[in-house]
């Protein structure tokens, strides 16, 4: 009790000198870890600010109230929360990243859910943190490539769980930067939902999303993947059933899994040799797949030997038509060299 009515005392006396620092000043209370409040729920929430973490935050350099603008004395009300387009917007200069972030956010699945006003949607301090907010490239953040899975998984606790279980998560996990993360198929702040066709994860996009990584310029050459994955499911009937608008054709998730990805080796894989029955089975595909459809070949080119009888057939019709329009062209050169010739032969 003593020692309550001492840090009071001491808090007013640095109020009224005004010699100490906006940050000082409020950290005569805040600096205490027994300060908390209790939510609507009856929850206890600490108010207590360690001083180490937030010095070593990007916004060292920040006093308090510039994000809780509404604290204009001591003490205060509840503060409201923080509105971080005030600084966090494109042509800002206050040293933030520059981009449209923000308006991303607010237009994202998201952001639409606050609108809403669905209590459990993140803001910006779910995923970036509040007071111990670091840049993205410091292994620390919580939005680091390998950490960010373990942020999203805080609300996606069953995708996290399958997530850090396929070739992508233990990829990542193991040190393999150019594993994609969640933001690397979703987005960052503009997240949509997989039915909305603007979605870089919906059915019309998810093609183009993996081409990023299994396309002709992706990183997975290095790890011996094959970076035509992309270019031969254009070419498959299912590709060119997606070209033609069909949306209900199979895409790379339908095959290859979202959040559970695995190798063709693994026995839990939906491409495993074992699984393709039940994979290619599903409802709205081929419930008449037979044993035969896991000897198929998939991702088949044309233009090379493995694609077996495909191959030689390809390449028949190939010399086939160059043949013949070379016989065309000589036909029409000798018409035309008849037809000179008998223009010059007198009647």
């Amino acid at each position: 009790m003593r020692w309550g009515r001492f840090i009071a005392a001491l808090a007013g006396a640095l109020i009224i000198a005004g010699t100490a620092s906006a940050q000082e000043k409020c950290m005569v209370c805040h600096g205490r870890q027994d300060l908390f409040r209790k939510t609507e729920a009856g929850r206890k929430l600490s108010l207590f600010i360690d001083t180490t973490i937030l010095h070593h935050s990007i916004h060292a350099s920040r006093q308090c109230v510039d994000c809780h603008v509404d604290v204009v004395a001591i003490p205060h009300k509840q503060a409201k929360d923080v509105n971080c387009k005030r600084c966090h917007y494109s042509g800002n200069r206050a040293g933030a990243p520059q981009g449209q972030m923000y308006d991303q956010y607010e237009h994202s699945v998201h952001g639409m859910e606050v609108i809403k006003g669905n209590a459990k949607a993140p803001v910006c301090q779910d995923c970036h943190g509040a007071h111990d907010i670091l840049p993205p490239d410091s292994v620390a953040s919580s939005v680091y490539k390998q950490n960010l899975p373990k942020t999203c998984g805080r609300c996606h606790i069953d995708i996290y769980a399958t997530y850090r279980e396929s070739i992508h998560g233990r990829s990542l996990a193991d040190g393999k930067l150019d594993a994609p993360d969640c933001s690397a198929c979703h987005g960052e702040h503009n997240i949509q939902r997989p039915t909305d066709t603007t979605s870089s994860v919906s059915a019309g996009h998810v093609s183009n999303t993996c081409g990023k990584c299994h396309g002709p310029v992706g990183v997975v050459a290095k790890y011996g993947i094959k970076t035509d994955r992309t270019a031969t499911f254009e070419h498959s009937f299912h590709g060119i059933s997606q070209i033609m608008q069909n949306m209900t054709a199979a895409n790379c998730a339908s095959c290859h899994g979202n959040h559970d990805i695995r190798p063709a080796g693994d026995p839990k894989s939906s491409i495993n040799p074992a699984n393709i029955v039940k994979t290619c089975g599903r409802e709205g595909c081929h419930p008449e797949a037979t044993p035969q459809f896991a000897g198929g070949k998939i991702h088949v080119d044309p233009t090379k030997k493995e694609s077996g009888l495909v191959y030689y057939i390809t390449k028949f019709f190939t010399i086939l038509t160059l043949s013949t329009l070379a016989g065309l062209f000589v036909f029409i050169l000798m018409d035309l060299f008849r037809r000179a010739k008998q223009a010059r032969t007198p009647h």
